[in-house]
């Protein structure tokens, strides 16, 4: 597939290294980089979004192939992953940080959003309300490379295991059918 004829989605839910190891096994996504979106510091390290003093969100910017993949789909399975009822919250990370978020790219992905969530919303998935942030993209900045494919390099990492495996696990079981070869 041509890079240009790929979309981008960039979603937030919670550690970015959840986050890119789901959609690393999701066919029809191409690449998957973890970064950072949503904040007011230019270029922020990890250690300075850590801190919770720049407002970003950690985030996954996932190219898909949207022949393959629908960008509603791509929102399902976010849904699906994390909680999007707890405000700055997943499990025991807590800051806005790791907030549920999805930046979109044009009018069509904020309209796609909000029939998902309105969607989900109606089908009482969650017996609290969604509190996932819809938001416009301003920019992405990528994290650091240690990040990049952070669970692959790092499955015997005690987060990764106790964290990241069980998210992933989660995932494959209810999305079989949609995983790559």
């Amino acid at each position: 597939m041509a890079e240009n004829n790929l979309e981008t989605a960039t979603l937030a839910a919670g550690c970015f290294w959840c986050v890119e190891a789901v959609f690393d096994d999701l066919k029809g996504v191409e690449d998957v980089v973890s970064g950072y979106s949503g904040g007011h510091t230019e270029n922020p390290t990890y250690r300075q979004v850590c801190d919770g003093n720049t407002g970003h969100a950690e985030v996954a910017e996932i190219k898909f192939d949207p022949s393959e993949i629908s960008f509603k789909d791509i929102l399902r399975v976010f849904f699906a992953v994390h909680d999007p009822t707890t405000l700055n919250r997943q499990g025991n990370d807590v800051g806005e940080q790791y907030r549920s978020a999805i930046f979109y790219h044009n009018d069509e992905q904020k309209r796609d959003a909000e029939e998902v969530i309105d969607e989900i919303t109606k089908e009482g998935v969650y017996d609290a309300p969604i509190v996932t942030e819809v938001t416009p993209l301003e920019k992405f900045w990528p994290a650091e490379d240690y990040h990049q494919e952070y669970f692959l390099n790092n499955p015997n990492q005690p987060y990764c295991m106790a964290v990241v495996a069980p998210k992933v696990a989660k995932f494959r079981k209810k999305f079989v059918d949609r995983l790559k070869k």
